[in-house]
Parts: structure tokens; sequence; C-alpha cells
């Protein structure tokens, strides 16, 4: 459970010899990415690795995204556990389908500098994160993301890229721990209807507002 609230609490080193052309167009296909991806839709896996004393821990979750900016998307947990987190643009709600409950908090500036202000967020990502280069590594082109705020939960956030789209997140937090996301059948700017992020209570669900 907890693993999949390293993303909802988002609610989220390279050497000299790999800082040349490949790095450079790191940065510039992110920045084209936000500036011309108004929504989008796909799939991800997510993994998370704790640091044990012997060895890392994995867990694996799966599901399916879909976004418009600023604020707004729904972001499903299908595998191991169902859950989701969705958002309007004011307010956020998180639904555990095996509870039968919905958390709900004001969206407000609760982006900021979590990983999801990088899929959702505004387009002026430089205002909360330093943006630089980290090189190329499993046939992706890497940059890293830090955040400005000091009191965010995550350190860093690595974004690897391919032909101008986001593959893979790679989440460092503030407990030693790294949480990886891939995504795969990535859509940029499909149709979506107006209702589309508006969020219906399920029936019989405890709402808790936080």
């Amino acid at each position: 459970m907890k693993m999949k609230f390293a993303f909802a609490t988002l609610i989220a080193a390279s050497t000299l010899a790999l800082c040349g052309s490949a790095s450079a167009a790191a940065l510039d296909q992110f920045k084209a990415f936000v500036a011309g991806t108004k929504s989008a839709r796909g799939e991800f896996t997510q993994t998370q690795i704790r640091k044990s004393n012997t060895a890392k821990a994995t867990a694996i979750s799966s599901g399916t995204f879909v976004f418009a900016r600023p604020g707004k998307f729904i972001w499903t947990y299908q595998k191991p556990f169902e859950q989701l987190l969705q958002a309007d643009g004011e307010t956020m709600y998180i639904y555990d389908k095996d509870l039968n409950q919905v958390t709900s908090r004001k969206l407000g500036n609760a982006l900021g500098s979590s990983p999801a202000a990088i899929l959702f967020g505004s387009n002026d990502l430089e205002k909360n994160f330093t943006l630089s280069e980290a090189g190329a590594r499993d046939g992706l082109e890497w940059l890293n993301a830090t955040p400005k705020a000091k009191d965010t939960t995550f350190e860093q956030i690595a974004i690897g890229l391919k032909d101008g789209v986001p593959q893979a997140m790679e989440l460092k937090d503030n407990f030693g721990q790294t949480t990886v996301l891939k995504f795969t059948s990535f859509q940029r700017n499909p149709s979506l209807g107006a209702q589309q992020f508006r969020f219906e209570v399920p029936k019989g669900a405890e709402v808790v507002a936080q």
C-alpha cells in the first residue's frame, strides 16, 4: 500500500563524458514535450526499490493514466490492488476500492515540487525545479529535476526520454528509496471529453475530507 501512495504524495549523477550532445538533446526534448503536450494518456508500471540490510526488495504495480494540463488527471492502479487517484483541477480524490473509501483534498499548490507536477502541472516547471543534464543510458536520454523546495518528499527526479516522449521516471526520496515509473502506449494530445475528469463518488463509499 505504501508503494501506491509514493506517487500519490506526489501528490513523484552524470559524468563529464556524458554531458555532450546526447544529454543536451534530453533537455531540449523535455522542454518541447512540456510546451507541446496539453493532454496525454497511456499505461505505466511502477516499481519501488527499498534498501534493506541484505538486499533490495522490490514491489511492482501497474495501471493506466490520463491527464490534461494543468492539474487534471486520472491515475488508475489496476494491479496488484485497485486504487484511483483523480483530480479535476481543484480537488484531488483518492479512492481505495478495498476500503470503499474516498479521501479528498484541495489541489491548490499541492502539485508544487512533486513528481506529479512534471506530468500534470503547469508549464512553468523551472519555477519549482532545477533542471540539469544527466547523460544517456538504457537507450534513453536523461535529465535531472531537483525540487527547489526544501520540504518535498523527493530529493531528486530523473526523467528518461526518447523521440520527444517521457519513457521513464526515477524518483529518489529522502529515505533512500527509489520509485521507478515506466510508460508505454503514450498518446499525446488525445481528444478528451469535457466531463472526463469529473469525479463521482462510488455508491456507498465513505468520504473523508482533508
